[in-house]
This record gives structure tokens, sequence and C-alpha cells, in this order.
């Protein structure tokens, strides 16, 4: 009996790794596929309260960690459940438009576009959010953070394209 409990709560441990390292995962390959766009981003005007650039990966590092603590609880609940399936594939959807959203924005320099896939991120995250939430208080909240930070980047990217355009 403690040797199973000892391997549940290690797979359980490992389970939540890898669940921490999907989100992580891609907002390090959109990182590494925008990394020479820090002359780009320096050049632009900003609007206030814009932070300085360095805080950006601090930020998204952290809220990824959450986002994927929050799926993995979601997961617990039993990926059979059509609920859980479902939220989790609208986290998904968020996680994708979260790689597309630097990809347009630094790489493409494609402002106005950017924007609007934020627009579609902040529906897909707001959604999943709620879905989290049913499923699991605890990951409804670790999720809200992500949507607020990305209602305060729409912000941003909105100002920033009227600015420079």
């Amino acid at each position: 009996m403690g040797n199973t409990f000892k391997v549940i709560n290690l797979k359980n441990i490992l389970r939540l790794a890898i669940f921490i390292a999907i989100p992580l995962a891609v907002g390090g390959l959109a990182g590494f596929l925008t990394q020479n766009s820090r002359e780009f981003y320096a050049a632009l005007q900003k609007p206030p309260l814009s932070p300085p650039g360095y805080l950006f990966p601090i930020i998204w590092t952290v809220l990824y960690i959450l986002i994927g603590i929050a799926s993995y609880l979601v997961y617990q609940k039993g990926f059979t459940n059509p609920a859980v399936r479902e939220a989790l594939k609208y986290y998904a959807i968020s996680l994708l438009l979260s790689f597309i959203w630097p990809l347009v924005f630094f790489r493409f320099k494609l402002l106005l576009l950017a924007f609007l896939v934020l627009v579609l991120l902040w529906i897909f995250t707001g959604i999943a959010t709620a879905k989290f939430y049913r499923i699991s208080r605890a990951a409804g909240w670790l999720m809200v953070p992500y949507w607020l930070w990305i209602t305060f980047a729409g912000y941003l990217n909105l100002a920033v394209w009227l600015l420079n355009r």
C-alpha cells in the first residue's frame, strides 16, 4: 500500500509537470521565433501603462505556469467526461492563438491583424476560463490572471496600432 501511494503521487507529479510544460513550450517556441524583434518593439510608440519589454517574458512565464496547473486540475476530473474534454478543447485553441499572436505582431508586424487574433484569444480564453470554473473553481480562478493579462495586452496592441499607423 505504501509503494502504491508513492507511485500514484509520482505519476501525478509527472503529469502536472507535463501540463505545466505544455504552455511553457508553446510560449518558449513563440519567443524563439520572435527573438529578433526587440528593436522593432523598442522603436514603436507605446501607450500609457506600457510595461518595459523585459517584463513580458517574466509575466508570460508566470501565466503559463498558472494555466498549466489549471489545465491539470481540469484533466484530473476525468478526461472521459465530455465537459472536461470540451473545456480542454477551448484551452487548446487559446494556447494556439497565444502562439500565433506574437508571430503576427512581432515577426510579421501586422499590428491590426494581431489585435484581431488577440480578440479571438480573449474570447476563447474567457470561454475556457468559464468552463474550467464549472469543473474546478480553483482551475477557473487560476485562469483569471491570464484572461486579464490578455485584456491588457489587447489595450496595448490596439493602442500601439493606432499610434504607429
